[in-house]
């Protein structure tokens, strides 16, 4: 039996129940606090530290799994002015498995030379085309067996799942694929920003990646996922490079070039325009690559043979030319938070110069220093009011080449340190190069073979007039106008402002008595190309014809 209620006393108490409903209610549809952010975040197209300053990667790749020995090569990388370095890890389906002590020491080795580090797998690459290559899925379960390595480094630390994950074959996967092994990852816990590659061998030429991104991107429960595209010969022109990239932008999406070079088997890419554009963009770039590149490739190596102080023409462009690491690039203010290292290195000790000979020298000076360490040195050639970065390094002395004879010159040196900070200039070096003994016995053809708006493809022909082979050979020339190698065949070309270098290869460094050799390359110009009228071949002059 139920007693019937007063009126009075009740009435206010299911008042009371119906008011502490309606705000229990009200907490339930307002949404928790969101907690401070763990490490790098996505917001609004833009990559963005935890403290809320954009980040833009300036750096480039390093294969760590096959050259596991060459781990101080991120030294020698954050010493010519990279932010970020990419490393190449094998998931051990195709590679060596880099276990999770080796990851945790490769972070180690980022953190301590104050660099972001972008951790890749490269065994997805081209999958379903390339025999052995392995799923998405297989990477994210990597990832989970070396994730005690990467707990904590959210800061530090950005997780590319697989290289490259779909070949020409199966690609319109990618989409499924990408958001399981996206989901995948973050159902284990991982906080980091998480990075994807484009199919079709990470250029996305049937443009999966680039019409599947947003919804990509909003599979992502903690909306924490950069693109990366790999510009090689499906970029090479401007207008696909400026377009391709304007379209993330529009959209908001956050996209950077993980890979590029300045030529490729599958055609030549536009790497000016590439360096130009994402800085215009203010997105990211990471050049392919440090060095150790093989299978007919070995033009993409940035520095020959792993040493900081041998830049190709390839490291040259990207390291210190327009739009390039060393003039665009900012350090992560994760390494100088709390007002930072503001305070630049002294200058370093006046170059002195020796072994001066018509083609090169070698400098040396007296260290700076800085409280908290000189992380490298930049050597300036100084003239007509300029100055030009023409190498980098982390010693107290460097070696010069690709002068030409009878040519005075002026150096000078700047000293970086940990935080970016760089010291004034130094006292300055003059000295004359050699003038290289006689007339050589050499002849140079020049010819142009083909030209288009704003470019052209030349030949030389170098000839052996005398009696004896030449075992062994460099050629010398300067350009009277603005022209610039941008690829070479038959050796391997350097360029300092209008100054070029050729050293042979190895098929063509024997030219037998009263033989020659072909050289090719393509280059830029203005809107005038006249030829270069002197040259040089180990530092004597060439008949020219």
């Amino acid at each position: 039996m139920r007693l019937r209620p007063t009126l009075t006393t009740p009435r206010l108490a299911t008042v009371a129940a119906t008011v502490l409903a309606l705000f229990l209610s009200l907490l339930a549809l307002t949404p928790p606090a969101q907690a401070a952010p763990t490490g790098f975040r996505v917001q609004n197209g833009r990559l963005l530290e935890a403290g809320g300053n954009d980040f833009v990667m300036r750096g480039v790749n390093h294969a760590h799994t096959w050259f596991p020995d060459r781990i101080s090569s991120l030294s020698h990388i954050k010493a010519k002015g990279a932010n970020t370095v990419r490393v190449v890890l094998s998931s051990g389906d195709r590679w060596t498995r880099n276990d999770a002590a080796d990851v945790a020491n490769v972070v180690s080795q980022c953190k301590q030379n104050r660099l972001i580090c972008v951790l890749e797998v490269h065994d997805t690459t081209g999958y379903g085309e390339q025999s052995g290559a392995a799923t998405l899925a297989r990477a994210a379960d990597y990832w989970i067996s070396v994730q005690s390595a990467l707990t904590g480094q959210e800061d530090y630390v950005i997780v590319n799942i697989g290289n490259e994950p779909h070949g020409n074959i199966g690609y319109t996967a990618w989409t499924a694929d990408t958001k399981a092994a996206i989901q995948k990852l973050r159902d284990a816990g991982f906080d980091h920003t998480i990075m994807v590659d484009a199919p079709n061998w990470g250029q996305d030429w049937a443009f999966t990646m680039r019409d599947n991104a947003a919804s990509v991107f909003a599979a992502d429960p903690d909306a924490n996922t950069v693109f990366s595209i790999h510009m090689y010969g499906v970029f090479d022109t401007a207008a696909e490079i400026t377009d391709y990239l304007n379209r993330f932008v529009t959209a908001k999406l956050p996209i950077v070039v993980g890979e590029f070079g300045h030529d490729h088997s599958d055609g030549n890419p536009d790497e000016d325009t590439i360096l130009a554009v994402t800085q215009q963009l203010r997105l990211g770039y990471l050049g392919w690559s440090w060095s150790g590149n093989g299978g007919g490739v070995e033009y993409l190596d940035m520095v020959a043979n792993f040493d900081p102080d041998q830049l190709t023409s390839w490291g040259q462009r990207l390291f210190n030319g327009a739009n390039g690491i060393a003039a665009t690039a900012k350090e992560a203010a994760i390494y100088s938070s709390g007002g930072g290292d503001t305070t630049p290195p002294t200058a370093p000790g006046t170059p002195t110069a020796s072994g001066v000979t018509s083609s090169s020298a070698t400098l040396t000076w007296a260290a700076a220093s800085d409280a908290t360490g000189v992380t490298g040195y930049d050597v300036v050639r100084i003239g007509g009011g300029a100055e030009t970065v023409v190498t980098s390094t982390a010693r107290t002395t460097a070696a010069l080449t690709g002068l030409s004879p009878a040519t005075p010159y002026t150096f000078a040196v700047y000293a970086r340190d940990a935080a970016g900070n760089r010291s004034p200039r130094s006292a300055a070096v003059t000295f004359t190069t050699s003038s290289g003994g006689s007339t050589a016995a050499c002849g140079v053809g020049y010819r142009v073979t083909g030209s288009w708006p704003g470019g052209f493809q030349g030949e030389i022909t170098l000839r052996n007039t005398g009696t004896s082979a030449i075992n062994g050979w460099t050629l010398r020339w300067t350009f009277p106008d603005s022209q610039r190698i941008t690829n070479l065949w038959g050796g391997t070309a350097t360029q300092n402002g209008s100054e070029v270098s050729v050293a042979a290869a190895s098929y063509t460094a024997t030219i037998p008595a009263s033989g020659s050799v072909t050289l090719g390359f393509t280059a830029s110009r203005a809107t005038a190309n006249p030829s270069p009228t002197a040259f040089t071949l180990n530092g004597a002059a060439c008949a020219v014809s």
